[in-house]
């Protein structure tokens, strides 16, 4: 369980950094890369465990991502902005004010992938990103979310019925036995439910005082 308000600091070594910034940017100017990005997250599909974060770790420090003008902590590979950009841009910024370093993965043709590695004192995570935009809806969303990634990012609207979001996010890790976490973001707050908080005895109770604070 993992609740967080906006402003905590940090600083790591590996990066380079400015005193008066909250998070880090590191360089890939000096990164050099093997092979092509399109066989290394068709191979990250294949992986668990260690040599998945070892390489979730590769895959954002190759030198095709650079960050986006205007957006230092945003990186991309020159991804084509398609009709989703716009909400995974919105979604990208938002992890931004939370302190993490974004990296929007491209979409190979004939390939499916999940939307972002989210980098945060040095932990890569792989996410897909839900945009919720109507109601009764977030369970098959994060259905959806389970064939690209062990990991959902919901981005949520001002108004949510409480109880039936934790339903959802429960009968969510009911059904996929690979599924590690959903991280809600939901005004200026960011919410991490895990499996074993969702399966336990006071979830809905504890859900709703984190989700409606």
């Amino acid at each position: 369980m993992f609740f967080r308000f906006l402003g905590t600091t940090f600083v790591e070594n590996r990066y380079l950094c400015k005193p008066y910034e909250n998070r880090c940017t590191n360089s890939h100017d000096s990164t050099m890369t093997k092979g092509d990005i399109r066989a290394e997250l068709e191979l990250l599909k294949s992986l668990e465990g260690a040599a998945f974060g070892i390489k979730l770790k590769e895959i954002a420090a190759r030198k095709e991502f650079r960050a986006l003008p205007g957006e230092p902590f945003i990186y991309t590979v020159g991804m084509i902005q398609d009709d989703d950009y716009p909400s995974l841009l919105m979604a990208a910024r938002k992890a931004v004010e939370h302190g993490y370093r974004v990296f929007m993965l491209p979409n190979p043709p004939g390939l499916k992938t999940p939307d972002f590695i989210l980098e945060r004192r040095g932990v890569y995570k792989l996410f897909d990103l839900k945009n919720i935009s109507g109601k009764n809806i977030v369970l098959t969303r994060l259905n959806e979310s389970a064939e690209q990634a062990n990991r959902a990012l919901l981005n949520m609207p001002a108004k949510y019925n409480t109880r039936l979001l934790a339903a959802d996010i429960r009968n969510y890790f009911e059904s996929n036995d690979k599924a590690l976490e959903v991280l809600i973001f939901r005004r200026k707050y960011e919410l991490s439910i895990f499996r074993r908080f969702a399966f336990s005895a006071r979830f809905y109770t504890e859900f709703k005082k984190l989700y409606e604070k």
